[in-house]
């Protein structure tokens, strides 16, 4: 939230220095984030001074060039050499007098010194209204009205506007205070508790709006009763759309506002005074002087303010004439019944918009508005006509006219107040710090609370309108606690605490060692979102999917069934930024539900892995990533976990080539290469291998396996290698099952080290190369011992594979 402190003092009774008003923020729970100088003109235009040209001689040595005389106020005339062709002697001019920093319209600031100019000496500069930042012009110097007095401040005659810009960090239930009033309510409850004396904030209310006349009616009719529950309004008739003042428009520009013209620019300022959003509609628009708050048919065309034209839902509440929507209620209006410079009628809206219903249009159009923040979090329904007032009498003194109806006030069901009872006993315990009902009663008081019954046990309070977010005690702690200041509550000297039992240590751990080891091989980790785009998914997906009643976004409404998709994303964002070597680790979890109530979800690591596996370098090109390197991660990783007998299967999917990665007998994960169509809906143009590894079920493999010490062997292993025929279609995988049901207890391990394809080996063959290694843990083997061991195995592969042994 940004707050003026100029605007913020017009509603102070007492001035306060800016650094202490930034405390005094701060301690109440408004943290300032920062606290910058705003001034209209860069630099202020300090130092600068209103000059008047005494003599002008052509330079002895330039022709281009003046010699001048300037009286800046001084007891001499300043030496100017000046090169406008422009300047003349009585001319009233801007002088920059030596020590004088400049801020250009374009360009860097410039300190003044004394400098000698084609042999004369000059001692300031007579400036161009771009050379000071006041314009864009740079066709000659500025020439000043005649009454101008030299040595007056520039400041002072261009009457530059100068603010403190407060940054404050608004907490998302802070509603109350989204604007100048309710921070200074705020301010004054501190000062009324800590002065000990009533101290109110200046309010601009003034409620004696009279007609002018009754020319311009306009009747209002609330359908939906539920999502607007008070609409108020009030005609204006001819009103003159034009520039606001340079008073309003500072006001606006100083806190980031761009000023259009005096009517939309008075309601941004009533936003940001108040917190309560107005809209005005023309109500030349307002077809049969019917204003109906309803809602339209679902996929009605509407065109927004904005030139676009948006299909509504049927859930979008729409302020409608007696034929059509003019407005997208309290988020976006209509490019048709908006203010333009033609304009000479109005009718201004204040409203009470459901906040559930302002939020789910919201994101569903994605039209993030200044109004529909504040609609979303809850206004002030009880203010709702002050403000109209307000603003019609502002609009009425800045654009001329004449207020031509009655305020319009349709309010069917009035709303009781939150009535919410808080003990002295739990005030206690929650804020640590004892509190006498005097201190209690003077806080809530001064933030607008009634006391609608009191006891020496408890107080029983009506919570302000102004204040949605307060429905428990806790709540009203929050506040007392706030007002005395966060500062005051005082830090206890001993803390008795108990000892925490860790719980899930083992699994944080062996993430921790995954982590450090993936980041060796050069990964890098990535949290993506759990939420994402149900367009990613099929309908047999989607029907076991979580999906989000409340969605942020059009684009974010279900909790990820797969990690792979959040991954691509961030690939393709990458990729999309010439970062095109990745590789990438996440933990993250997948959601499921079978029935409404019945979720699940599951913990998984994957890895992304895409380009090349290192820079091209001058003695050659990088290899690119294939599935095997992704293989070996997943296996290294399966490894580095403690699990041994690790074993890859063929597994069947639309979208990509992939296999199925087993410890023992369980499934723990699946390797892929993705195929380009699934890769075109992410736009990524290069090859991508994913593996997904279930986390949870790693744990119950890691968990399940016996950690022992095995002695290092006193004998020499020895090592035989087999070059195998076979079929295309067996894999290496398939030579491995065979060879481990021969459970050769002397086999410790088995390598494949070349493949070889060729028509020399006949038609549809293909050659493996494997390196088998024995060892006995209790005496040296013997080549006779081997050699059985070698028979067997070659046997095997002939049996159930029908390989056939190359000789050398």
């Amino acid at each position: 939230m940004t707050i003026s402190y100029n605007w913020l003092s017009e509603y102070l009774p007492q001035t306060i220095a800016p650094e202490e008003l930034s405390k005094i923020l701060t301690s109440i729970g408004l943290e300032v984030e920062s606290m910058e100088k705003y001034e209209s003109i860069k630099g202020g235009l300090k130092g600068l001074v209103i000059g008047e040209v005494l003599t002008c001689e052509q330079h002895p040595n330039a022709d281009k060039l003046k010699k001048t005389t300037v009286n800046i106020g001084g007891n001499e005339p300043l030496q100017i050499v000046c090169g406008a062709s422009n300047v003349a002697t009585g001319q009233k001019v801007v002088v920059a007098p030596v020590g004088t920093t400049i801020y250009p319209t374009s360009g860097e600031p410039i300190t003044m010194k004394v400098a000698k100019i084609r042999g004369v000496e000059s001692y300031g500069m007579i400036c161009a209204e771009d050379e000071i930042g006041i314009g864009e012009s740079h066709s000659g110097i500025m020439i000043l009205r005649n009454d101008a007095q030299p040595g007056t401040p520039a400041f002072e005659y261009f009457n530059t506007y100068n603010d403190v810009i407060y940054e404050i960090g608004l907490t998302p239930n802070r509603m109350d205070a989204m604007s100048h009033i309710g921070v200074a309510k705020d301010v004054c409850a501190y000062l009324s508790y800590h002065k000990g004396q009533e101290i109110k904030p200046v309010l601009p209310y003034n409620n004696e709006l009279i007609p002018d006349n009754l020319d311009l009616p306009i009747s209002v009719t609330i359908e939906n009763e539920e999502a607007c529950q008070r609409y108020a309004g009030v005609s204006i008739s001819n009103v003159q759309v034009k520039p606001s003042p340079e008073w309003l428009q500072n006001r606006l520009k100083a806190i980031g506002i761009r000023a259009i013209n005096n009517i939309v620019d008075i309601t941004n300022f009533i936003l940001h005074e108040t917190g309560q959003p107005l809209h005005a509609f023309d109500a030349d628009a307002i077809t049969g002087n019917q204003v109906i708050i309803k809602n339209l048919p679902q996929g009605t065309p509407f065109i927004t303010l904005d030139g676009k034209e948006r299909k509504l839902n049927a859930a979008d509440l729409m302020i409608c004439n007696a034929q059509t929507g003019m407005c997208i209620a309290g988020v976006f209006g209509g490019a048709e019944s908006g203010v333009k410079e033609s304009t000479t009628n109005i009718f201004l809206e204040s409203a009470w918009f459901n906040p559930v219903s302002i939020r789910k249009t919201s994101f569903t159009h994605g039209l993030r508005t200044d109004a529909a923040t504040r609609f979303e979090k809850g206004v002030d329904i009880s203010n709702t006509v002050n403000v109209l007032k307000r603003a019609a009498l502002l609009i009425k003194e800045l654009a001329g006219g004449s207020i031509s109806s009655d305020v319009v006030d349709v309010y069917p069901h009035p709303q009781p107040k939150t009535i919410v009872t808080l003990t002295y006993s739990f005030l206690k315990k929650l804020s640590g710090k004892q509190y006498s009902p005097t201190e209690v009663k003077t806080i809530l008081t001064a933030l607008g609370f009634e006391v609608v019954l009191e006891n020496e046990i408890e107080l029983t309070l009506a919570v302000p309108f102004s204040k949605p977010d307060i429905s428990l005690p806790a709540d009203i702690v929050e506040e007392i606690v706030r007002i005395d200041g966060l500062d005051n509550i005082a830090i206890p000297t001993a803390i008795t605490i108990s000892p925490a039992i860790e719980t899930i240590g083992f699994k944080e751990a062996l993430k921790d060692k995954l982590a450090q080891y993936l980041t060796g091989l050069g990964f890098i980790e990535i949290m993506t979102n759990s939420i994402t785009n149900s367009s990613y998914f099929n309908e047999a997906t989607l029907a076991h999917t979580v999906k989000m009643i409340n969605n942020l976004s059009a684009d974010l409404n279900v909790m990820r069934p797969s990690m792979l998709e959040t991954g691509l994303e961030a690939i393709g964002y990458n990729l999309n930024r010439k970062n095109n070597n990745l590789r990438f680790f996440e933990f993250g979890k997948t959601y499921f539900t079978s029935e409404l109530g019945h979720y699940k979800e599951e913990e998984h690591l994957c890895l992304y892995a895409t380009g090349q596996t290192g820079e091209d370098e001058w003695n050659g090109k990088g290899k690119a990533f294939d599935f095997f390197d992704v293989k070996g991660f997943v296996a290294a990783v399966l490894t580095t976990a403690g699990i041994k007998h690790i074993s890859f299967d063929k597994k069947e999917s639309e979208n990509s080539i992939s296999l199925n990665v087993f410890s023992g007998k369980n499934n723990v994960g699946t390797v892929s290469y993705l195929l380009p169509k699934q890769l075109k809906q992410f736009d990524i143009k290069q090859p991508v291998c994913f593996a997904d590894i279930s986390f949870d079920k790693l744990i119950q493999a890691v968990q399940a396996k016996k950690i022992a010490y095995e002695e290092v062997s006193r004998f020499p292993s020895v090592q035989r290698d087999l070059s195998i025929i076979v079929n295309k279609r067996v894999t290496y995988a398939d030579v491995q099952n065979v060879v481990n049901k021969l459970k050769l207890q002397k086999l410790t391990n088995m390598r494949l080290f070349d493949v070889f394809e060729s028509d020399k080996l006949g038609i549809g063959k293909k050659s493996f190369a494997i390196s088998f290694t024995f060892m006995d843990e209790e005496k040296t083997l013997t080549d006779k011992e081997i050699e059985a061991a070698v028979n067997k195995i070659i046997q095997v592969l002939e049996k159930d594979l029908e390989a056939e042994i190359r000789k050398q």
